[in-house]
């Protein structure tokens, strides 16, 4: 049997697979050259987004992978994104746009929590998509979000599985039906919603500092900036180990130290200003004063400057040995070069010119790791290459020293601070609300709210999966027919005495009462509905007995009656209504359900102080905002008189 495919299974990350479809019999060694072929081509045609980007700890990349366990031939990647979700959503956005790009290819991603993007579109799902049979249902295909819908009834479209499908039954099933298996708008809408605005909101995650570096470190980051990435991480993980190289600086001397521009991911800068840390007095860092003007700049620098250090002391010594190819004697680095320049990646730099120079050797550096390099080579360490760079780009101190006058300006950093009104804005965009609701003021808000949203909470259908939100206000109410299960009540506990020696309910009974179809009084027995009566009729005699005696107790003192509420307005006849209440009346006085409920309701949020709780998360997530509580008030009632 064939089987499907296994979610990824590493923390923190995302696997992405590209099928060709139609999935036709080919020659394994030709289909293994198509698929190569495509490779290349994405890679070149991506290049302009994918090079100076900045990754978190793994780039976006591609290889071929044979077929196996029924799964054919086709194009994997797999990219650790760790602390910085937005890689992987920026990922989400390159396989989406490869779809597009190539119609041929079918896409399909997912992260060790699975279909993430189903996670991300949960509020819009159907009702029969659960994790249980979701696998191998949602694709990319035409830059479409797809998702192949299981039969109403077994046999009714002889084009869907019963189960789940495997991916040659989901390829052929997108090749052959693609007009019936895109996702609803309000998902694609939920997923696009996420990646909305890439390419160009990358520079939006991008942070410029200025950090107080040796000049070695400013060579290697001016030729390859996404290096900062791999020193923030080495600086970020270090262990007692690794700070054994850092006592004694051999790599990049303090003496060398120049101030630099230096551009971070927001993620890689929160990271290295969060970790307090205070270097070893023999390595020669020393820390100005925390009221110097610069003080941040080199405290930034000499955090970088461990974690590149460290990036070194773990290289062999004799890498260096090994033979390094030219990546210009390919013959693929031509048409790279050329399609760089098609999409605009020099963005009008003059050829020759040192920035110019700076995105070639980036490009070059892009190409080897993802176009050019053979399966069988070994990917050079962070620190292997570092030393390369300091070994082949000449640098010189005094100009380094020069370049300080022309610094860019650094980013305000403010966004490392959140309010909390920020807090609620940012929670509320990731839930899909568009603008935040004004609250109203606490002498004009209208508690109704509260009761309606807890009695429309209340009608919905309940399960051991959990509960419905009243949201969607196209479902149909909730219906229940008194009679029908008064009916099947009336078989659990017998109407009569006599009835009473029975053991209880046959197996049928209780299929019967786990059933969601509608009952049907039609089907009873002769003498159903005498019998629905006299239960109906014990009820309430339970009830009353159970009122009279909970009238000469103190629990209904604890709610809020009706009548007390009159008594409020008619102040005539407040005295009557105290001696009525107190004399404990065979009938007791209705319960006013919606004051109760608001007051307590409105107990529980105040007793939150302002924090998360039930009731703040209940009412939240049914669309229900209080007002700040302006007054402190007990958390005790008053006692009446």
């Amino acid at each position: 049997m064939e089987e499907n495919m296994k979610l990824a299974t590493v923390e923190d990350t995302v696997e992405y697979r590209l099928f060709l479809i139609p999935d036709e019999p080919r020659d394994s060694e030709k289909h293994k050259e198509i698929l190569q072929k495509y490779i290349e081509r994405i890679m070149t045609q991506f290049a302009p987004m994918l090079v100076p980007y900045i990754w978190q700890n793994q780039p976006f990349n591609l290889k071929y992978k044979p077929g196996k366990g029924g799964v054919p031939a086709h194009m994997f990647g797999m990219t650790k994104f760790g602390d910085n979700i937005e890689d992987e959503w920026f990922i989400v956005y390159i396989v989406k746009q490869i779809t597009k790009e190539f119609p041929e290819l079918v896409a399909r991603i997912e992260d060790n929590d699975g279909e993430f993007l189903l996670i991300e579109a949960a509020d819009f799902l159907p009702k029969w998509l659960d994790p249980d049979n979701s696998a191998n249902r949602v694709f990319f295909y035409n830059g479409e979000l797809c998702i192949i819908p299981a039969p109403r009834k077994p046999g009714a479209e002889s084009w869907l599985p019963t189960t789940s499908p495997t991916i040659p039954q989901a390829l052929n099933i997108i090749s052959t039906h693609p007009e019936k298996i895109l996702a609803s708008e309000s998902i694609q809408a939920a997923v696009n919603r996420r990646i909305r605005g890439y390419p160009e909101k990358i520079q939006a995650f991008l942070h410029r500092a200025h950090c107080y570096l040796p000049a070695g470190i400013v060579a290697v980051l001016k030729q390859q900036p996404r290096l900062v990435a791999a020193g923030v991480q080495a600086f970020y993980l270090r262990d007692p180990i690794d700070l054994r190289a850092c006592r004694i600086f051999k790599t990049f001397l303090p003496e060398t130290r120049v101030m630099t521009s230096v551009t971070f991911t927001k993620c890689l800068y929160a990271q290295l200003m969060q970790q307090r840390f205070m270097p070893d007095r023999r390595s020669g860092y020393k820390l100005p004063p925390p009221s110097h003007p610069q003080y941040r700049a080199h405290e930034l620098g000499m955090k970088l400057a461990h974690g590149f250090e460290i990036l070194c002391s773990k290289c062999s010594p004799h890498f260096s040995d090994s033979p390094k190819s030219s990546v210009t004697a390919s013959p693929l680095w031509a048409g790279f070069l050329e399609s760089l320049k098609k999409n605009d990646y020099f963005k009008g730099l003059i050829e020759g010119s040192t920035q110019y120079q700076e995105r070639v050797e980036m490009a070059k550096n892009y190409f080897q790791l993802s176009v050019n390099r053979p399966e069988s080579s070994h990917a050079m360490s962070p620190g292997e290459e570092i030393l390369t760079l300091l070994q082949t780009i000449p640098f010189d101190i005094e100009m380094l020293k020069k370049e300080e006058a022309d610094l860019l300006p650094e980013d305000d950093d403010q966004w490392l601070d959140l309010s909390p009104d920020q807090l609620d804005q940012l929670l509320q965009e990731a839930a899909g609300k568009k603008e935040p609701e004004p609250v109203s003021k606490e002498e004009n808000y209208d508690l109704m709210q509260v009761s309606k949203s807890m009695k429309a909470f209340i009608s919905k259908v309940s399960t051991h999966k959990g509960a419905e939100l009243p949201r969607e206000p196209s479902e149909a109410p909730i219906t229940f027919d008194a009679d029908s299960f008064l009916n099947y009540f009336d078989k659990i506990l017998g109407p009569r005495p006599h009835e009473s020696d029975s053991d209880g309910m046959d197996e049928d009974d209780f299929e019967c009462l786990d059933s969601d179809d509608d009952l049907d009084l039609e089907t009873q027995e002769p003498g159903g509905e005498t019998s629905v009566k006299g239960t109906l009729d014990d009820l309430r005699s339970y009830m009353a007995q159970m009122d009279q005696e909970l009238a000469h107790t103190s629990i209904g003192k604890s709610f809020t009656t009706q009548k007390q509420m009159e008594s409020l307005s008619q102040t005539t006849n407040s005295n009557s209504d105290h001696e009525d209440f107190g004399t404990g009346a065979s009938v007791m006085t209705p319960v006013d359900v919606d004051l109760n409920l608001v007051t307590n309701i409105l107990e529980s949020y105040s007793s939150q102080a302002g924090l998360a709780g039930p009731a703040s998360n209940l009412l939240q997530s049914m669309g229900v905002q209080l007002p700040d509580n302006t007054e402190h008030r007990p958390t005790s009632k008053p006692t009446k008189d």
